[in-house]
């Protein structure tokens, strides 16, 4: 069955972008005529993605009128706790909604449309999408055996073997495995409620029940993090995607 719903994880503070952090959410950065949360729906609909759930937090207001230029396709859930939640208790809020397979990617991503095909395409479910070293600074990287990844972390000396590729921040989640992530972190959320759907969560779930990868040969994207991530993104790697998607 093909999938047709994707889930925007998009409730993150920017604390580390400063002053811009505090003006806009970050899926409001903009390098180009639209903010890159814009170009991610854009690019969604057309790989026949028919409905895109955009989990709110920080500034959720921008996000309410991004859902107006599109009121047959975006669904905004707002994560009443962002300022003190991870991205697993953000994806948690859309559990009512998730009751088939989607594509699961964050706000401040810009990529090239052959990311999100990698993964549409990839012949088993459960695939999360893996690049080549970028250098970009803040990677997280993936260890696997085999077909599947067995560790994920920014801290390569936690690997007891070389990591085959960097997190780009685009999956293809499955029924059943939402639920095993939902289980997972219902165990921890009467602890706490900061951690994540990948390092934490998917990686936990992995030592038991098959997660793939593909990597992604020469893919051109950027996670927009810091200034030093934005200066990377405007300079070297958006001019890049354009030229790849127009041309």
């Amino acid at each position: 069955m093909a999938v047709t719903t994707a889930v925007i994880l998009a409730a993150g503070m920017g604390t580390r972008l400063k002053e811009l952090g505090k003006l806009a959410p970050k899926g409001f950065l903009q390098l180009g005529t639209i903010p890159i949360v814009e170009e991610s729906v854009i690019k969604l609909l057309a790989c026949n993605i028919q409905r895109i759930i955009i989990i709110t937090g920080h500034l959720s207001e921008f996000y309410e009128q991004l859902q107006k230029r599109y009121p047959q396709n975006i669904i905004t859930i707002h994560n009443p706790k962002y300022a003190c939640s991870g991205s697993m208790y953000s994806l948690y809020c859309a559990r009512s909604w998730l009751n088939d397979d989607f594509i699961l990617l964050e706000s401040d991503l810009i990529y090239e449309k052959r990311a999100l095909e990698n993964v549409l395409n990839f012949p088993k479910e459960n695939v999360i999408l893996l690049s080549e070293k970028t250098n970009a600074g803040d990677e997280v990287y993936v260890e696997t055996s085999g077909e599947i990844i067995i560790g994920m972390s920014k801290n390569l000396e936690k690997f007891t073997n070389k990591p085959t590729g960097e997190l780009v921040g685009i999956s293809l989640i499955s029924k059943f495995l939402f639920q095993q992530m939902l289980q997972y972190a219902e165990n921890y959320f009467s602890h706490t409620l900061s951690i994540d759907y990948e390092t934490d969560t998917l990686v936990s779930i992995a030592q038991s029940y098959a997660v793939y990868y593909k990597v992604a040969s020469n893919l051109i994207w950027a996670e927009i993090d810091d200034a030093n991530h934005l200066d990377r993104a405007k300079s070297l790697i958006y001019p890049k995607i354009i030229l790849k998607d127009i041309f």
